[in-house]
């Protein structure tokens, strides 16, 4: 998919338009809404407590500092970088 620029926005050229994916984005947009908004009204949508938010955020931001830190290593160290070193980029399972 090759982006094109037309009239100010940015066009997408698409193989198939068959999918939620080949769909316009404002479309696709209303549709996630939709379902979003079924959900609360059923009472099956999760909404995060003050506890998971913080362990959400808490985990998030551990991996960006890790992922930080590794990167800082590897343009220190550009032999690790040549050897394709990317076992510090998946995080640990369980930390998901």
């Amino acid at each position: 998919m090759t982006p094109n620029k037309q009239e100010g926005s940015i066009q997408i050229k698409r193989n198939s338009s068959r999918g939620f994916a080949s769909m316009d984005p404002q479309r696709q947009r209303e549709i996630a809404s939709e379902g979003g908004r079924a959900a609360h009204e059923r009472g099956t949508a999760h909404e995060f407590t003050s506890e998971e938010a913080r362990e959400a955020g808490r985990k998030g931001g551990q991996a960006r500092a890790e992922n930080r830190s590794a990167r800082q290593r590897a343009s220190s160290n550009p032999a690790a970088e040549s050897m394709g070193d990317s076992s510090s980029n998946r995080g640990n399972a369980s930390d998901r």
